[in-house]
Formats: structure tokens, sequence, C-alpha cells
């Protein structure tokens, strides 16, 4: 029989479905030599269910409550309370009440207690939960004990708590509540102890809080704590607030609230040897539990007393180093514009094409710099190439390089010899005598990657099994052959040195600032623009037809493309759309991760896009926007090159210039194309797999195609192969997945699980102004939108777009705004090269962008500059 009362000392590791994550922690930190836990038991969630769970009552409004969402708030709170009534009222079984009385007296019922709340999805790794249920303190006798243990279960449904299940996914019928009688203690001191820097994330740094009185004044924040940081055994810094109140128990029970003696106020509230006996005490209960901890803890009568210890939930895991070294590793997502987690299959896929070296944590990819760090000619290449487009991720470098103890140099014979542009400012230069700005060789490579993408289509038919497998990794070398071409690189590079130099000399010789930007409108062969233009002609196709209109407004299933053909003028607006996704149906949202749904696979994701542009366009507005931008591009050509004429040794001045603007012209659209051929690519091998894991589905061995992109590539290699799959694999990477969606990751950390953050050395910005950095000139006011997912795009002309980060992918909202801001970017990532080529003022990488700028607010986006005004 399941107990229904256990004792600290008597809860197991297994035990977490009976006594919550609270219980399950104190249970295990009872069992630490030398760890001092105030007795008491836990009243399992046998209890509760027999007391509660079992009334139909109960039932029926947990059915109401599992029908509403997040928007419901209303109905939501009128639940809750209604639960939490039928809770308080419900009477506390005969047997339940023995038993608590029972453990009471083992622990002398006349003592005070402290009465929480400790539930099952409670201090789990992934979610902390931590304030969602209620606590209650110096609770004395029986019959006040009991009726605080309803209120503790009554707490599992407060507004709060049942919002925070929504927005984590926990279902509320699997969510049952335990409560904690722990004996009081009455302290002289309390706080709390994170063994992992909360700011920072460095996991060397322990930082403690520290107040007088009872934790509930510091966690209810009726009070500032003291601050006091140590690494490695030493204090290395110490805050000391002004502590004017603080929580004592009251003898005949409950709390009060006191003022704090003056002479005390400003004191410190731990000496030196305290804090360092805690930092010891903190260490072995992180140690013990594996992971950095958050510790509730309190001194009385000469003891460090621990009342709680759960998991930080916030930090970002640190990349698995092969030594001691200290390492330092930067965010690939934050340079390919795709900060969300990858699944496994993604990561494989990227891993089989980048020649970088990598690590995987938390679902995404960080390089490791390290290397390129410990010797001042690689490091300076670094810096001056991630300065041009990261300068955060620059300046998070420049603070590591600045602590000299950090990176170890390597030795003399190991540093690699100066490349000569090191130091000049710019990335390295791809040659440019060899390449006499012939539009003919843009041409060339194109073509070689569409016949190639063309003949894996073609073979690719005629393999599976493991045969399937085998092609595709062979075929990986040709992917990059083609990507990693020195012929391709030196294009697009020749064009990115060439916006460098005009960038540069136009502002020393005419005092121009980024000219280059209005000179890379409307170039050719860009593939990501001519996407978002494309988006118009469809509309064009479709706005003489009523009829289809009114059935796109309203088409909700993906096979709303085979019933379209009904409608008058549906086989031309058919024709339209399949035509649009046979060039670019590869491409979605987060591309670089194979794993994501294609445009293809869900057409429904283009229609809102679609009906946008019919509403707010005239017929063969792409035609207009193009000619515009090559208009303008042409007149600003005139204008630097006329006014260059005019200076000492202008004529060569205006030679060396105009070249300059051809390499522009004709070679920055190719920028675009290699990651469109990679995308291409990946898709052709994505869709073989799919048939691969569907026949897996029919054969009983996989539960449905898409579990595929829990497993690596090799893993679904060894799945085909054996027929065999361990489907707690698939369920294990399914949560992982979850708990990396909520990770924001940083743009450097290092193998201390710091955090390192850059910041903007700019004067003279206007008060309040938000700074970024400038990607493309201009300055535009508008409607701010903040918009986290394409899908829910709802844009006007003259928007302007502020949002986490875009890909090519969101090029087509582009033809919609005025103005560009986002959190995430540099100076040639896919968004600001589109927001150059149509006209459009952008700053990127903006730190927390989304969240500073109010969605409808108006604002002022200075491109040239780069910053943002909120107006």
């Amino acid at each position: 029989m399941r107990p229904l009362v256990l004792g600290f000392q008597e809860t197991e590791k297994t035990q977490l479905a009976l006594v919550g994550g609270k219980g399950l922690n104190l249970g295990i930190l009872a069992a630490i030599p030398g760890i001092q836990v105030p007795e008491g038991f836990c009243v399992t969630t046998v209890a509760y269910q027999k007391a509660i769970a079992h009334h139909e009552t109960y039932h029926e409004l947990l059915d109401r409550l599992a029908l509403l969402t997040i928007e419901d708030r209303d109905q939501i709170g009128e639940l809750s309370r209604n639960m939490r009534q039928f809770v308080m009222e419900a009477a506390i079984p005969n047997d339940v009440a023995a038993e608590v009385a029972r453990f009471l007296s083992r622990f002398g019922e006349e003592h005070a207690y402290a009465v929480r709340s400790s539930a099952t999805a409670e201090d789990l790794p992934h979610a902390s939960f931590a304030g969602q249920q209620d606590t209650y303190l110096n609770i004395i006798g029986i019959d006040a004990i009991l009726r605080h243990i309803s209120q503790c279960w009554a707490s599992l449904f407060t507004d709060r708590a049942v919002i925070y299940r929504m927005q984590n996914g926990f279902d509320h019928s699997q969510v049952h509540l335990s409560v904690i009688v722990q004996r009081m203690v009455f302290p002289q001191a309390s706080g709390i102890v994170f063994t992992a820097d909360p700011i920072t994330s460095n996991r060397k740094v322990l930082s403690i809080d520290a107040s007088y009185g009872l934790g509930e004044a510091l966690v209810a924040g009726l009070v500032s704590a003291d601050s006091y940081k140590v690494q490695e055994g030493q204090i290395v810094e110490k805050r000391i607030s002004a502590k004017k109140l603080a929580i004592y128990g009251r003898r005949e029970g409950g709390t009060e609230t006191l003022q704090i003696d003056p002479d005390l106020q400003q004191t410190q509230t731990l000496d030196e040897e305290q804090i360092l006996q805690l930092t010891r005490i903190a260490r072995q209960i992180e140690a013990y539990f594996g992971y950095p901890q958050d510790i509730e803890w309190c001194w009385a009568d000469d003891t460090f007393y621990i009342v709680q210890s759960r998991p930080i939930t916030t930090l970002y895991p640190i990349p698995e180093a092969n030594d001691q070294e200290n390492r330092v590793y930067i965010s690939v997502g934050h340079q390919q514009m795709m900060t969300d987690p990858i699944k496994p299959l993604g990561l494989s896929f990227y891993l089989l094409t980048t020649p970088a070296p990598m690590r995987v944590v938390g679902g995404r990819l960080f390089v490791d710099a390290t290397p390129m760090l410990a010797s001042p000619v690689t490091r300076d290449t670094l810096l001056t190439t991630i300065g041009q487009s990261e300068p955060l991720i620059k300046d998070a470098l420049m603070t590591v390089v600045e602590r000299e103890d950090f990176i170890k140099p390597l030795p003399a014979d190991q540093q690699k010899p100066s490349p000569s542009h090191a130091g000049k400012g710019r990335p390295p230069a791809a040659p440019l005598d060899p390449i006499d700005s012939d539009p003919a060789i843009v041409t060339e490579l194109i073509q070689r990657s569409q016949a190639s993408i063309e003949e894996v289509k073609q073979t690719i038919r005629t393999k599976s099994g493991s045969e399937l497998f085998d092609f595709i990794v062979e075929d990986f070398g040709q992917l990059k052959k083609i990507l990693f071409d020195p012929r391709s690189t030196a294009v697009f590079m020749a064009a990115m040195n060439a916006s460098f130099w005009i960038n540069e000399h136009m502002k020393e010789w005419l005092g121009e600032i980024n000219a280059a930007d209005v000179l890379s409108q409307s170039v050719p062969n860009n593939i990501t623009s001519e996407m978002g233009l494309a988006l118009l002609d469809v509309a064009d196709a479709i706005r003489p037809y009523p009829e289809v209109i009114e059935y796109l407004q309203h088409a909700r299933e993906d096979r709303f493309l085979h019933e379209l053909v009904k409608f008058d003028g549906g086989q031309e607006a058919y024709a339209a759309i399949q035509a649009y996704l046979v060039k670019y149906g590869m491409r979605c949202a987060g591309e670089i991760d194979v794993t994501r749904t294609r445009w293809s696979e869900k057409p429904l994701t283009l229609v809102p896009l679609i009906l946008g542009n019919v509403k707010q366009f005239k017929p063969h507005e792409s035609k207009r926007k193009f000619e515009q931008g090559r208009q303008e591009a042409l007149k600003k050509e005139e204008a630097l090159l006329g006014r260059l004429r005019q200076l000492p040794d202008g004529e060569q001045k205006a030679k060396e210039t105009k070249r300059r603007i051809d390499l522009v012209r004709n070679y920055i659209g190719y920028r675009e194309y290699p990651k469109y051929g990679m995308v291409s690519r990946y898709f052709v091998y994505k869709q073989a797999l799919l048939r691969e894991a569907e026949q897996l589905v029919q054969a009983g061995v996989m539960q449905e195609k898409e579990d595929m992109y829990y497993l690596t590539f090799e893993e679904l290699r060894e799945v085909v192969r054996t027929k065999q799959l361990d489907h707690s694999v698939i369920s294990k990477r399914k949560d992982e997945y979850k708990l990396y969606e909520k990770l924001s990751p940083p743009r450097v950390i290092t193998s201390d699980g710091e955090i390192i953050t850059g910041a903007y050395k700019r004067e003279n910005l206007p008060g309040g102004a938000i700074a970024g950095l400038a990607v493309s000139s201009g300055v535009i006011e508008g409607r701010a939108r903040v918009i986290l997912n394409m899908e829910d795009a709802d844009l006007e002309e003259g928007d302007i777009l502020v949002t986490s980060f875009t890909d090519p992918s969101w090029t087509p909202l582009f033809v919609s705004i005025k103005g560009l801001v986002t959190e995430v970017g540099g100076l040639m990532t896919h968004g600001a090269v589109i927001a150059r080529e149509y006209g459009l003022p952008a700053v990127v990488a903006v730190e927390n962008a989304t969240k500073r700028i109010r969605d409808g607010q108006r604002i002022r986006v200075h491109g040239t500059e780069g910053y943002i005004e909120l107006l």
C-alpha cells in the first residue's frame, strides 16, 4: 500500500510522484553527510488524491480547465477560484489526519512548523515552478497544520500556477501536490545561494544573498539583501545593503514584519568566516546533485540549516571540452541568423556540411575560438573580420583577451604567419585582379549548381536503405565542393571587399557615410530578393479573381491548392503558386535546420503574404520596385563619380571607384546563392529520408515519420539497417528540445559557463536611443511591428519590422515594410543584404529589441548611424 506520509529520511529518488520536487530534494539533502536539514515529513500525493482527486466535481472542473487556452484569462480566474474553494471545503480523510498526528507526536506537537507545497511538476531540471504554490510559516497545533495542508492543496489552482502549467505544457490532471511539514527554525539571518553566478552564468562564481530574519522577506522583495560573491575560495565582491525590515515568527504563531535596529541596518549580515563556511556547504550540495543549485538557507544557533535546494533552470549549458584548458566559444546561430535550437538530424546535416570545429550544446552550434585567440596574428584577423559583421561578438572577445591569464598564448613556433591583410580594418580580400567584374562568371556558377542539384534529384530516386545513406554521405562531398569553391568565394568576397573599399574611401574623399548601401539596390542575380519580388507576381496572377481571393481568405487545410482549381481563375492561381513553390518551395523560417517545415510541405504559410500583397499593391509592383531601386543606384553612381572628378587626381579616383562599383553591382547578388544551393540540396535529401521513415512507420518500427528528426544521421542509418528503435530516445530528445527552446543562446560563452556580453562603444547618441549596427542607410519613421514568427505577420505598407532574426524566408515581408530592426545580424547577413537591395533603412544586432520596443509604438530608425529612437 502506498504511504500517506513519509519522513524525509524515508524518501527515495524514485518517489517524485509521491513527494513532489521540493519533498524529493529535501529527502536527498537530509541524506547528505554534514548537511543540516530541519526535521520533517511529506504528506504524499496519495493523501491529496484520497481527499480530492476521486470526487466527480473535481474532474468536471479539471475537464473544463483543460479546454481553456492562455488567452482565456477571465475564465481561468473564475474556474481556478471554484477549484480552490472545492479543495478547501473537501474534508481531510481520517487516516490522513491520523498519520499527520503520528508524525507530529514524533517531532513534538508543541513546536512550530513550516507548511510548504511540493508539486510533482516542481523543482525539475527544465521547470522550477518557483513561487507558484503557497508556503505558510510558524504554524502551531494539529488543527492549524491540517487546515494549512488544505490551503497548500488549494494553491495548486492559483491563477499563476494554472497559467505557468499552460505555458510549460503540463497537463493539469497529471500534476498532484504533496505537502511538506517541517520544524521551524527561527534564524538570525537567512537567504539564498546560487552556485553559479545568476547574472553572468559563471559556474566558478558562487553568489550569496543574505538578510536578517526569515528568508520570506527576501523572496517577497521587502528587503534589499547583502550580496557576496566567492570564486575559488576567495570573497571577490561584497555589496552591503540597507536592511530596514525583517520578518520574524510570533510566539503565538504566524509571522510579523519588524523594523531593524538602525545600528544594524548597514551592518554586514554574514562575516567572512560564515560566508566561506556557507560556500563549502553549497559546493558540497552542488556536487551531490551534479548540477548548479539555487539553495535556501538560514543561520540559527551557530548552525547553517538548508531548507531547500533546486536546480538553476535558466543557465545555458557549457560546451564539452576535451581538456581542462580555458576555452571560448562563439555562437554560430548569431552569424547564421538562426538562434532557435536545431533538432538532432538538422545538426547532423550542418556538421556534415561545415569544415569548422563545432560543439553542439543546448541544441545550438558553437565554434571553439580559443586556438585563434591564442596567437596574436590569428587573433587580429578574427577580431577584425568579426568586428565588421558582429561588433557585439568582437567586444565580448576583447573582454576575454584583456583578461591576460584566461587564454594561454601559443608557443612562437606554433603561431601562424601574418596574412597580408591583417590589421587593415576589413576582412581578407579575395584577389580582385583575376576577376574582371564579368557577370558571366556568376551565370556559370549558378548554372553549375542547378545542374548538380538536378542530377542529385534524378539519382536519389533510385536509392533506398543503406545505399541511400551511402549516396547522401558521398554527395555531401559534392555539396561542399560547390559551397566552398574558391572561385565562388572569390566572387562574393570581391563584392564585399569592394563595398568596404567604397564606404571607406567615399567617407575619406567625399564625407559620404555608407555610400555602398544605395549602390547595392536592385542588383541582378540575387535569388533571395527575387523571391520577395516573385511573390508580388503571384499576387498579380490572383488579383483579378474575387472568388479565388475569397477562398484563400478562409483556406485552412494544406490541401487547399487542390480545391483551388474549382473556382473562376483557380487554374491560373494554382499555376502561379506551383511555379513559385518549384523555385522557392525548399525555403522556410530557420531553413538551416533541415527538419523545419518547408513551404512546399505547408504552402498555406504563404497565403497571408500573398493576400497582403494583393491588398496593398497595384499590378506590376515587382518591376516598379526593382526599376526604382536600379535608377536610384545609377543616380548615386553618377553623383559620386561626378564629385570625385572635381577632386585632385579626380579621374584616377573616379576610375578606381567605378571598378569597385561594377564589382558590387555584378557580384553582390551572388552572395545569396550558395545558401540557396545548400538548402535546395538539403530538401532533396530530406524528401528521400522521409520516404525511408514512412516505410519504418508502416513496419511498426517508428511511431510517426517526423520522429526521425530526433535522431542523428548515423542513428537513423542504423535504425534503417536494423529495423530497431529505442522509443525512449525519441521521447527524451523531444523533452530536451522543449527545454532548449526556452534557453537564450549567448553570443560568447566560456568553459566556465560565463556568458560574456558585448556593448557598443558609442558617443553622442540622443538620450534614450537604442544602439545597434548600421547595415542599410537612411532614416525612416513609422509604426513598429514586433513579430516573432513569420506566420503571424500582419503588416501594412510603411510598417517597420522588429524581430529577433530574419533569414531568407522572411524576404517576402520586406516588400511591405519601410525599415528593419533585428536582435541578431551583421553587415553581410541575409537580412542586411536584402535591406540594402530593397533600399530599407536597417539596424541589426540590437540587444533585446523585441522587448525594448513595443508592438505598435512609433519609432525612428537611423540606418546610417545605427540607432533607434522611441517616439
